[in-house]
This record gives structure tokens, C-alpha cells and sequence, in this order.
């Protein structure tokens, strides 16, 4: 996988919030031109992106704050609606990932859960509605 595309209203925001993942901004840039019309299939765009690499190094964030045309906001649905779900991170510290993400917004879903003696999960909401996982393996 190269990279998983988010499109948001706020980049710095996204960015500091991912930053507290472990994530690491590789750069930002604006695009605009044929090339972008032609790969998104939109008409005269202008989009701010920033890149963001994962911490183990093998894959990124795309995060995308369009200029125009304007983003069209997504509703807030549960964890069974059909499509693309969330992106699981594996953390060391569950509790305390959870307690630097509570500034940028973060919130859980319901609650912490143990499986068994192998992982402490939850699903938690991010800026924007951004649903994600965060596992700590046990043991």
C-alpha cells in the first residue's frame, strides 16, 4: 500500500493530531492544473495536500484540504456502514496515546476492550469525524 487519502477542512489540525500517532509530515504542497483535474476527476481544482509516513515507514497519509471545488462533508456513520471503514494503529501505550490524543479532539467510541490476553483495543473519532483504530498487543 503507498497511501490511504483523507480530505479535511482543517489540515493543520489533521497534521498535529496524526504528528501525536507517531506520523511524520514529509512535506505540503498546493496542486492545481490538468494532471489533478484528470486524476480526481473534478474540474479546475486546487487542493492542499500534506504527506504524511507512517512510523514503521511503509505507507503515508495523503491529506487533502480542497480549495476548490468545495468538499462535500461526509456524514458520521457507525462502524457497520458499508465501504472503507477506519485504519488500524498498533500503539504501545493505549492509555497513553489516549490521553495525547484527547487535546486534538479525539474521543472513544464506547470504550477500551481487552481480547483475550493478546490485544487492548478501541475505535475512536478523530478531527472531522476521522475513524480510526488503536490496538496495544499484550505480552
Amino acid at each position: 500500500m503507498d497511501n490511504v487519502g483523507i480530505v479535511v477542512e482543517d489540515l493543520p489540525r489533521m497534521i498535529a493530531f496524526l504528528s501525536e500517532l507517531g506520523m511524520e509530515l514529509e512535506g505540503e504542497m498546493t496542486v492545481q492544473g490538468p494532471w489533478v483535474d484528470g486524476c480526481t476527476g473534478l474540474d479546475d481544482v486546487v487542493c492542499d495536500m500534506a504527506m504524511m509516513r507512517t512510523p514503521d515507514g511503509h505507507s503515508r497519509f495523503e491529506i487533502s484540504r480542497f480549495q476548490r471545488p468545495a468538499a462535500h462533508p461526509a456524514p458520521i456513520t457507525p462502524v457497520n456502514t458499508l465501504g472503507y471503514l477506519r485504519v488500524m494503529f498498533a500503539v504501545d501505550d493505549l492509555d497513553d496515546t489516549l490521553t495525547r490524543l484527547a487535546p486534538h479532539g479525539c474521543e472513544v467510541l464506547r470504550e477500551v476492550v481487552q481480547y483475550e490476553d493478546v490485544y487492548r483495543l478501541c475505535y475512536v473519532r478523530g478531527p472531522e469525524g476521522l475513524l480510526l483504530g488503536l490496538a496495544q498487543q499484550l505480552g
